[in-house]
């Protein structure tokens, strides 16, 4: 762990590479090598600009990453891109094809992608992207970018977990009433109108009006930023630079009120809650008296035999019933 954190921190791509698929393994020799690795490189964290992007499917979230990507590297800048794709409910399995729709980005030496599976976690992340965000930061990137994978009401989970939170929106897709509905709106503070191109301009600057005053309805989700409407299109590139300038504004208005680190603190406590939690489900699961009892149980809930409330606390009682032995 002490070579690959060193090489990590000097920027080594597969050194990063290596390391994110220690932190996603479910293997207890993986899981147990990646916390030796985080700890190692945690004094190299927090450095980065940690920017969460959310959109409905189809929005162009892709295409806008690679633009923004595009144009940051060609400032120096080194961004990194950490993606999630659904994965399938009935096999399993991801295409994982961001790198595919980033053609430009994926070649680009300043940048660095890393396509992950939700494997069913809801919130538009996986269970392990924070763990990922962490080693992308010590790796010495300076944008790290987190693209959820735009599947509805679980979205606001990305705030969570980043410095700003951009919401995608189109024209004519009902996103100023489905955005209310959804949670996004109190949570975005940024909402960029994408594809204002050609003839679909006047219909996306409209609606940047109707999200602007949708917005009225709700609480800012910080006291110290009013949520800004911008509209571009990420295919011609237009309002990309607007984009990151209200990011870097953003950054620098939590900064000057202290806001940012009193953000990423509630952040760190959140994160250890949800792993404490991911743990303790998992040892559940693995115990042997829970094993044993958990299919019958499932069963007779299956078949109407038994209330789903029940089932869960005579599981529990199996679970905890080691402690009195």
């Amino acid at each position: 762990m002490n070579e690959l954190a060193t090489k990590l921190m000097a920027g080594d791509r597969a050194a990063l590479a290596r390391g994110i698929t220690l932190v996603e393994s479910t293997r207890a020799d993986h899981r147990e090598a990646a916390r030796a690795l985080i700890t190692e490189v945690m004094e190299k964290t927090g450095g980065a600009i940690r920017i969460g992007l959310t959109g409905v499917p189809g929005a162009g979230k892709s295409t806008l990453i690679e633009t923004l990507g595009t144009f940051l590297t060609g400032q120096g800048k080194r961004v990194a891109v950490l993606a999630v794709d659904p994965s399938s409910t009935r096999t399993k399995g991801s295409i994982l094809g961001d790198k595919t729709r980033m053609g430009r980005l994926t070649t680009d030496p300043n940048a660095f992608i890393r396509p992950s599976p939700s494997a069913g976690t809801l919130g538009g992340v996986t269970k392990k992207t924070r763990e990922s965000l962490l080693l992308c930061e010590a790796a010495g990137y300076d944008v790290v970018i987190i693209e959820t994978v735009g599947v509805g009401q679980s979205e606001t989970e990305i705030a969570h977990m980043s410095d700003v939170f951009i919401a995608l929106m189109i024209a004519g897709a009902g996103d100023e009433l489905q955005g209310i509905k959804k949670g996004l709106l109190e949570h975005a503070e940024i909402l960029f109108v994408n594809k204002a191109d050609g003839e679909n301009l006047k219909p996306a600057q409209k609606a940047a009006r109707d999200l602007q005053t949708a917005l009225h309805l709700l609480a800012p989700a910080s006291p110290h930023w009013s949520p800004v409407v911008l509209t571009g299109s990420a295919l011609t590139g237009d309002g990309i630079e607007k984009l990151w300038e209200t990011v870097t504004a953003h950054r620098k208005a939590l900064d000057a009120a202290g806001a940012l680190n009193e953000r990423r603190r509630e952040q760190q406590v959140r994160w250890l809650n949800a792993m404490i939690e991911a743990d303790v489900l998992d040892k559940f699961r693995a115990d042997p008296r829970v094993r044993a009892v958990l299919p019958g149980l499932e069963k007779d809930v299956a078949e109407g035999r038994l209330p789903a409330s029940e089932a869960a606390e005579r599981a529990l009682k199996a679970w905890s019933s080691r402690a009195h032995d």
